[in-house]
């Protein structure tokens, strides 16, 4: 009973120590993750407590379980609007972008490391997929805000790439085996399967998973529960499948999150906790595997293999990728930059360990993955905000409310209670709240309660800047709202106006006009159009918010997006 309680105590005070970490992450910008491989090293066998632990296949199966619930959280918070600007690039990028980075790292780390080609390619499919839980967690924490585009096509890659990955590695792991026989048509049909059976079970699954989430009534915290014990089962089942599981809970998430529903709400809360313990133990769990000393195994080569992914491999495979859609060379350079490794790399690293590959080389390709990720979460994770700010990527803030919560009337409707706090010289300082919302917004929006300091305000008292208001409002209505009790601050307007420029037009207006007052040059078949529908023309891709033209002499932004059409635009004079 002693050696149980032992047990508890260890596990409470390592995960204790993880949630004291995330402080020192955001203090210190240093990767959470890291944090977390840390805290399991000094838990090790070299470490502090001296836990030996050297349990590869356990490792394993905790690392795949617990990308199964990030993926699946991963999957809940992607919307179905971020598909059409992002899905054609990400999916690119997660198939053709993994093989040209495993081919381009791997005929490197064939002449570094001085190994046969079937070794160095492993190795270089081991590493060339991107990470779920790293990209989501630190793009999410970075404290910046990019456009709709690039966070979203870092996002969905993360999420699909490792199919590719896991096909590549299975793949060359046969090869090794054979010493280099196998049949490459076999290879083929297995990546479709993976991907064919993973696609459509991931479908079915989210479907089958939404329609009893809107049927069954349970009590809160089980909503959650249903979901993940559902996305459990549909990894398992496409796997045994032999599909990609992995594809299809991050599919079957995308498909639970997008069909609301009174349950989406208590899950999403859930899986916030869920999908961090599942980072933070598997990342703990990964670095109890590994003892420092591990490290210090070919530390030069595996220094020169990450430089050489992260400065050649990646952005080769990036611009290849990115080249016909248009995007523009900062945000290639930028999603080159945030090719993040993680804890992919490390479980998959593992699979030559169980498989029977020849200890050695399996050896070699464990240190030196890990020793990869363990730099790339250190150089690349913790700059994402300074390389975003250099490379002119930041796209300034965007009001919005405090806090959001669905409050459902009955199975099929729904009013949003939002919370604002009244900003400095905002229009709705100095009005009565109830008034000034029906002013504002009409019928619809129902003022809920304010709240100044700990006092709730009366309907006859009027607001102050820095007072709290709630109201019930339906989603439609939060962005017209929202400027009514936004900022009117002066460095927040001069930082819009430098990202947008100070001139704000309705893109509704005719591009002639504009032409003609401001003397930009238009071609023929341009004449006529309203300034939106030149706007796509002219950038030649849907457009998101931040989205930028040169139009001769001036730039013009975009400067907000409704329903994937412009809806106003900012003109500068361009800087370029």
């Amino acid at each position: 009973m002693e050696g149980m309680y032992w047990l508890f105590l260890l596990f409470g005070v390592m995960l204790f120590a993880s949630v004291l970490a995330s402080r020192i992450s955001a203090r210190f910008g240093m990767p959470l993750l890291l944090l977390f491989i840390m805290l399991g090293m000094l838990a090790g066998e070299e470490g502090l407590l001296g836990i030996r632990f050297n349990d590869v296949d356990l490792a394993m199966k905790i690392g795949n379980g617990a990308l199964a619930i990030i993926l699946l959280d991963g999957g809940l918070r992607t919307e179905a609007s971020t598909l059409y600007v992002a899905g054609r690039p990400a999916a690119v990028l997660a198939s053709w972008g993994v093989i040209a980075t495993t081919l381009v790292l791997g005929l490197f780390a064939t002449w570094l490391f001085s190994v046969d080609w079937q070794i160095a390619m492993l190795l270089a499919a081991i590493v060339g997929s991107t990470d779920a839980a790293a990209v989501f967690s630190l793009l999410r924490s970075s404290g910046v805000r990019l456009n709709e585009r690039v966070q979203s096509t870092l996002e969905i890659e993360s999420g699909a790439n490792d199919p590719m990955a896991m096909i590549l590695v299975l793949a060359l792991i046969e090869v090794c085996q054979n010493r280099g026989d196998g049949d490459g048509w076999g290879y083929v049909l297995m990546a479709f399967r993976q991907i064919g059976v993973g696609t459509v079970l991931g479908l079915l699954g989210g479907l089958w998973l939404s329609k009893m989430l809107k049927r069954l009534r349970l009590a809160e915290g089980l909503y959650a529960m249903l979901v993940v014990s559902g996305g459990l089962m549909v990894y398992a089942f496409t796997s045994l499948l032999q599909g990609s599981g992995i594809l299809a809970v991050y599919l079957a998430g995308i498909v639970i999150g997008n069909r609301r529903s009174h349950a989406i709400e208590h899950v999403l809360h859930v899986m916030d906790g869920l999908a961090w313990l599942s980072q933070a133990g598997m990342f703990v769990v990964l670095g109890l595997l590994v003892n420092p000393t591990m490290l210090a195994v070919h530390p030069v080569e595996s220094l020169l293999l990450a430089l050489f992914l992260m400065l050649v491999a990646r952005p080769l495979a990036v611009f290849s990728s990115l080249w016909f859609f248009r995007f523009t060379w900062r945000e290639m350079l930028y999603i080159s930059w945030v090719g993040l490794r993680g804890a992919v790399p490390v479980v998959l690293a593992m699979y030559p360990m169980v498989m029977g590959v020849e200890r050695g080389a399996a050896m070699l390709l464990f240190t030196v993955a890990f020793t990869v990720v363990v730099l790339s979460l250190l150089l690349q994770g913790s700059t994402i905000a300074r390389v975003a700010r250099w490379l002119d990527m930041v796209v300034p803030p965007k009001p919005g409310p405090l806090d959001r919560r669905e409050i459902w009337m009955n199975r099929k409707t729904a009013l949003e209670l939002v919370q604002y706090q009244v900003g400095a010289n905002a229009r709705a300082v100095d009005h009565y709240p109830e008034a000034f919302v029906r002013q504002e917004t009409g019928d619809g929006v129902y003022f809920a309660a304010a709240l100044r300091g700990d006092k709730m305000l009366g309907r006859t008292q009027k607001l102050q800047a820095g007072d709290y208001i709630w109201l019930f409002t339906p989603e439609s209505a939060i962005a017209s709202l929202t400027p009514a009790f936004a900022a009117n601050d002066a460095e927040e307007l001069a930082q819009s106006a430098a990202f947008f420029g100070e001139f704000t037009l309705e893109a509704s207006h005719g591009v002639d006009s504009v032409a003609d007052v401001y003397g930009l040059q238009l071609e023929e078949n341009e004449r006529g159009m309203t300034l939106a529908a030149f706007f796509v023309r002219r950038l030649g891709r849907p457009p998101v918010e931040g989205d930028r033209i040169s139009v001769g002499a001036f730039e013009m932004t975009a400067r907000a997006v409704e329903r994937g059409q412009v809806a106003r635009v900012g003109l500068k004079f361009s800087d370029h």
